[in-house]
């Protein structure tokens, strides 16, 4: 199957809304875990997630690709500047930047989260999106790009993959800087 992978703009927000359903992907989360503070996540409903993410897209730049599959979306890969997902930059987060500059710096990127629709599980959508993911980055100008995927899972098709997957990584070249959290390394790719 052809799968065509594409920044997510304001025109493709059906697309997204589609992928990520009535329930908004994960718990109502819309992708929006790493955008905001406890508090605010704390007061929020799945309907204020989908306004912010939705909001965001229309801001632009494109926060992330989406995987296309026969014109339908099948699949979602946050991905931008370290500063667009602050909560991803917490001190006390496996995330966390190395070097504190890197929150702010607009060369360095991260890829912070993974949507991909049940029946597309398993089959390695993830590597494509990481692949697309590497060369929106470059394009864009980031300088470098960096994850903090899972090591292992029971089952590929795991929504608690929404991190990705280590090996995933692993094969599109990224190393491991440090592991803060066991089995949750900070991975990194110069590009």
């Amino acid at each position: 199957m052809d799968t065509t992978i594409t920044p997510v703009t304001a025109e493709l927000w059906p697309d997204f809304e589609d992928l990520f359903g009535k329930q908004g992907a994960c718990y109502g989360c819309w992708c929006t875990h790493f955008r905001q503070a406890p508090a605010v996540r704390r007061q929020n409903d799945r309907e204020r997630n989908k306004d912010h993410i939705r909001a965001r897209i229309e801001a632009g730049p494109p926060p992330g690709l989406l995987a296309f599959e026969e014109g339908r979306a099948v699949g979602w890969m946050q991905v931008g500047p370290r500063a667009d997902v602050p909560e991803w930059n917490n001190a006390g987060r496996g995330s966390a930047p190395v070097d504190p500059a890197d929150a702010a710096d607009p060369g360095v990127w991260a890829i912070s989260c993974f949507f991909i629709r049940t029946k597309a599980r398993g089959k390695g959508l993830t590597h494509g999106l990481v692949a697309a993911g590497i060369d929106f980055a470059r394009q864009s100008g980031a300088r470098l790009l960096e994850a903090c995927p899972m090591d292992l899972s029971r089952d590929s098709r795991s929504i608690g993959l929404f991190v990705g997957s280590s090996r995933v990584f692993e094969k599109a070249g990224f190393e491991r800087l440090v592991e803060r959290k066991a089995g949750r390394p900070l991975m990194r790719l110069v590009l």
